[in-house]
């Protein structure tokens, strides 16, 4: 799992990055809203641990402004526990609050429960519907028989809908570069995707000269 720590305090994201790298999680961290936002853009997370009170650009600014292009779940910290402070990083996509001083253990108990909470959610998009735990693809109540790649493709694209993906992206994270083929593998595969999703392959639009996103909201 990649976890994403934002703290303008170096020794909490030292200790964060302890026990995450004890627990298996792969961490990478950010100093402030500023620079998590741009590493949100550029790269893919499970789940963002993410400070409220830090310089340049506040954390409750920060998962606003991810959540725009991104649905990533955020685990708010702060030093103030105020209820007012707690609704409103609910209000703003939050999926839970932990408050300073915390001990490491609880963070990645929360980290664990709010992941599962995620992973257990079934995606719908009109009749398209899409259970991530159980990787099952049902197009107006039918169950897909997708292969691994058609699967693969759908998941990525839809866990970034509404983000330009291109495809040498697409090679990266669905092949892992393993494959050494050219652009014309991704468009054979998009278009066997397509052809499986009947009348929401609309969802699945072609960037001329770039890639591929995933648009929920397109009607022809």
């Amino acid at each position: 799992m990649k976890v994403l720590v934002v703290d303008d305090e170096e020794n909490i994201r030292d200790v964060l990055r302890t026990y995450g790298d004890f627990y298996g999680y792969q961490i990478e961290t950010a100093n402030d809203g500023i620079e998590a936002v741009k590493k949100c853009r550029n790269n893919d997370y499970d789940i963002i641990i993410m400070d409220i009170m830090m310089p340049h650009l506040d954390g409750i600014s920060a998962v606003k402004e991810i959540k725009k292009f991104k649905n990533i779940p955020v685990l708010l910290l702060s030093a103030r526990g105020e209820e007012y402070d707690k609704l409103y990083g609910f209000d703003v996509g939050a999926d839970d609050y932990v408050v300073k001083p915390f001990s490491p253990k609880e963070v990645f108990a929360r980290v664990n429960a709010i992941t599962r909470r995620n992973n257990k959610i079934i995606t719908k998009f009109d009749g398209l519907e899409i259970d991530f735990d159980g990787r099952i693809v049902t197009v107006d109540g039918k169950p897909l028989v997708l292969t691994q790649k058609e699967y693969q493709l759908l998941e990525y694209l839809v866990k970034n809908h509404g983000v330009a993906v291109s495809r040498e992206k697409l090679l990266q994270e669905v092949w892992d570069y393993e494959f050494l083929g050219d652009d014309r593998t991704i468009d054979t595969h998009i278009k066997m995707l397509r052809n499986n999703l009947g009348p929401y392959k609309k969802f699945i639009v072609t960037l001329r000269g770039y890639g591929y996103k995933f648009d929920e909201n397109q009607t022809e």
